[in-house]
This record gives structure tokens, sequence and C-alpha cells, in this order.
């Protein structure tokens, strides 16, 4: 039996990155962003969404990526309260790019190791890029930086 996973595919510093679809609320286009006094690097500010306060995160910082203030497609993508612990939470991205559906075989599962340290679920092969070969889609894990984050805060 075919196996499908659907996945939002998306860009940060010119590299292809997906979340799962199930976590992803909605996605807006860039507006001011509130900063928050003292708040962490990775946490840009607040935004003012139909009403509901929603935190913005960095992702380019929480991944440890460069940031490309320049981008001009910028987008944030909101998650669904469920994956982060009940909070509004929302992440700059340079460009969205499609939502995809995904084969199971065109995932390559990441290593244990490899993906507690890198927040990497998987690799996902798709179509061919302009020298034929398959472009690379790092899916990852933003429950669990988002996690690992909270938890941070705790201590």
């Amino acid at each position: 039996m075919t196996t499908f996973k659907d996945v939002v595919q998306f860009e940060i510093s010119g590299v292809q990155y997906a979340l799962d679809i199930q976590i992803a609320r909605e996605i807006v286009e860039m507006i001011p962003i509130t900063p928050v006094p003292r708040a962490p690097a990775h946490i840009a500010g607040i935004i003012n969404l139909r009403g509901e306060i929603t935190n913005i995160l960095n992702l380019n910082h929480l991944m440890g990526l460069p940031t490309d203030s320049g981008a001009e497609n910028r987008k944030i993508i909101v998650l669904v309260p469920d994956a982060a612990n009940g909070s509004n939470v929302g992440l700059i991205v340079d460009d969205v790019q499609s939502v995809l559906q995904i084969l199971e075989d065109d995932i390559d599962q990441m290593d244990s190791s490899l993906s507690k340290e890198a927040y990497v679920k998987g690799i996902i092969k798709t179509g061919k890029d302009k020298s034929g070969n398959k472009t690379l889609i790092i899916w990852i894990d933003i429950q669990k930086i988002i996690s690992d984050i909270l938890t941070d805060l705790d201590h």
C-alpha cells in the first residue's frame, strides 16, 4: 500500500525545508512584528493576528542559520496551538513554496542520533533540478524544536 505524507515546503537562506501540514494552521504575509524587551534572540516578537496575540519565532536563529532580512517574500507560518503546548506561535520563513504530497518511499529517515541533535525527521527527495539531480528538502521536527525551547525556558 502506498503511503503519503503532506508537508508545507518553505525556504530559509536558500535551502528547502518542510514541516508537517497538520501542525500548520495558516500562512500569512509578513506584517510588522512588535519586539519584546529582553526576549531571547530566537523570539522575533509578537503580532496581533485577528485579535490573538501570537509569538513569532525566528526559525533562522533556532536552526543556527544566517538571517536574510532582505528576503522579499517572507511569510509567517502560524502553527496550530497543540504544536506549541497551547500557545499561539508563528515561524518566520523566507518564502513558502507549496504544499506537497510526498510518497513515503521518497523520504530517507534520519539516523536517530543525528535527528535528535539536528531536529531532522528525514530528507525528502523530489523532482529533478536543472542538473538532473533530485531536489532535497530537509523535513524538520518543529514540535521537537519548540518543545526544547519551552524546556529551556523552564530551567
